[in-house]
């Protein structure tokens, strides 16, 4: 194993263990939030107006459903310029299976998301992980490590917009009165330690995979 490797491999790990910590404290406390969950939940309310309102809405709406499926498509296709396709689909493909497991977590524990009146947008689904939360970061994750692999941007860029994004969304989901602070630091713990799992062996393959198709187009 490669030092990089065993960098990622603890990550995970470590991630890992954070997320399942976590998730067992609130399942022993009956998903009764914590006092700064109760604190930075009541400060969003009382900051709350109507531009930031809409603002928060609209951001929010770039962490779930269609929005990062076709970033995670076009992030493979980037990684795979000879077989864009196959990149694509695997982009998406990676992130569904995520998602899967995520929502396996979310509903075993089941636990309960903030006052109904304190919701600015209509939700479904248990609070921990939060989706948006886990879904954008692990999004994000995959779209650094192919700028920073394929483009020549500077790697403030290349790690930093994606990362402000996937912080921004789950910030959203906090102001929209809809998720508990530790729900989103749950989805990104979880973000973290699926993408430094999956992302490394699927770089591998797919540039194993592009070598292949390469070597074919030299034979033909």
């Amino acid at each position: 194993m490669t030092r990089s490797r065993r960098v990622t491999v603890t990550v995970a790990t470590v991630a890992a263990a954070l997320l399942a910590a976590l998730m067992i404290t609130v399942a022993v406390r009956d998903g009764a939030p914590f006092p700064v969950d109760d604190a930075l939940h009541d400060a969003a309310v009382e900051r709350r107006t109507g531009g930031w309102n809409e603002f928060w809405r609209a951001v929010t709406s770039t962490g779930s459903g269609v929005p990062p499926l076709v970033v995670a498509a076009l992030a493979g296709a980037l990684s795979m310029p000879r077989a864009r396709w196959l990149g694509a689909l695997a982009g998406a493909a990676a992130l569904l299976a995520a998602q899967s497991v995520r929502l396996l977590l979310v509903t075993t524990l089941a636990r309960p998301r903030p006052p109904v009146a304190d919701w600015l947008i209509h939700v479904n689904n248990p609070a921990m992980p939060s989706g948006h939360a886990a879904t954008s970061a692990m999004v994000a994750f995959g779209v650094a490590a192919v700028l920073a692999r394929r483009t020549r941007l500077p790697c403030a860029v290349a790690y930093g917009v994606p990362a402000v994004w996937a912080v921004a969304v789950g910030v959203s989901r906090v102001w929209l009165g809809v998720h508990w602070p530790t729900d989103i630091v749950a989805g990104w713990l979880f973000a973290t330690a699926a993408a430094c799992l999956v992302l490394p062996p699927l770089g591998t393959a797919l540039d194993r995979a592009a070598d292949d198709r390469a070597a074919e187009g030299a034979r033909a």
